[in-house]
């Protein structure tokens, strides 16, 4: 009983009263229902959502390399974005903190990184609307412990984030304005590849839209856990082939970041040979190796 209550309380936009009513149960029952599911659901968070195993990075390689339309990413371990989740805030001065660029409403932050079915294997969740993505990847645990990608793999993302090789390596599309055919060329794969993270987050929204398509009223310290179990709830349902078909949203980069103009050297190179490589991928395969990749 207390699953269905948590599952109707989802589908309803979070609202105690109304699933008060349709269960004929007191509003405090209500909100020890659901709390006490997500507490227990927090507990199998890291079965449900986590890092391809070694054997396992192979088959994810070669799904982006289906998805970008070329062998040459097969090196890809992962996409990786950010997503605004609207909130109702505290009140001021902690609201301003919360307020994002785009459009300046409250909201909390969403990283996810997906593999090449749209499962999540990463989420990290609860900086406030006003913080970069930039800066979320860098406090996050997985950029921190160096967790994923293994070496001689790297993850997708978008202008939000620098290009980098350590401690993780992220590969972003050529800046505008494009030099010339080759990073053309690789920032139309890039953009085949990654857009799986665009669809992800598309279908945790369709399938949970009166939680993501409004202002999510519950407190913000509680945010994170209720988003982070509809993350799991995402994950089985792709298990079971229970799969929410959404068009592909459209994404609107992120600014630079003036911090992070430095770090991006590192990563230059690997983007550079990765686009003059796209007909040879047996040769970049090479070059990793070279620079202790693998």
């Amino acid at each position: 009983m207390e699953v269905y209550m948590f599952v109707y309380w989802l589908a309803c936009g979070a609202s105690y009263h109304v699933t008060s009513d349709a269960f004929s149960m007191p509003v405090a029952t209500v909100c020890r229902a659901v709390h006490h599911v997500v507490e227990e659901m927090m507990t199998i968070l890291h079965r449900i959502i986590h890092f391809p195993k070694a054997d396992e990075m192979e088959v994810v390689g070669a799904g982006f390399a289906h998805l970008a339309g070329h062998e040459a990413f097969c090196f890809a371990a992962g996409a990786i974005d950010g997503c605004h989740i609207r909130i109702r805030p505290p009140a001021m001065p902690q609201k301003k903190s919360y307020l994002n660029r785009k459009p300046s409403v409250p909201s909390v932050i969403l990283q996810g990184i997906c593999d090449n079915s749209g499962k999540f294997i990463d989420v990290y969740i609860g900086n406030t609307g006003s913080v970069h993505d930039a800066l979320v990847l860098r406090r996050s645990p997985m950029f921190k412990e160096s967790l994923y990608p293994p070496a001689g793999y790297f993850l997708l993302g978008d202008g939000g984030y620098p290009c980098l090789q350590n401690p993780v390596a992220v590969i972003t599309p050529f800046r505008q304005p494009i030099a010339g055919r080759v990073e053309a060329r690789f920032n139309s794969h890039h953009a085949k590849a990654r857009c799986i993270i665009e669809r992800t987050f598309g279908m945790l929204k369709t399938r949970w839209r009166s939680i993501f398509l409004r202002a999510l009223e519950v407190r913000p310290l509680f945010v994170p856990k209720v988003v982070a179990a509809c993350c799991i709830l995402h994950n089985l349902c792709l298990s079971v082939d229970d799969i929410s078909e959404v068009d592909h949203p459209q994404h609107e980069e992120e600014g630079d970041n003036p911090e992070d103009c430095a770090d991006e050297l590192s990563g230059n190179n690997l983007r550079a040979r990765l686009a003059a490589h796209l007909s040879a991928p047996t040769e970049l395969h090479a070059y990793l190796q070279e620079h202790d990749y693998f």
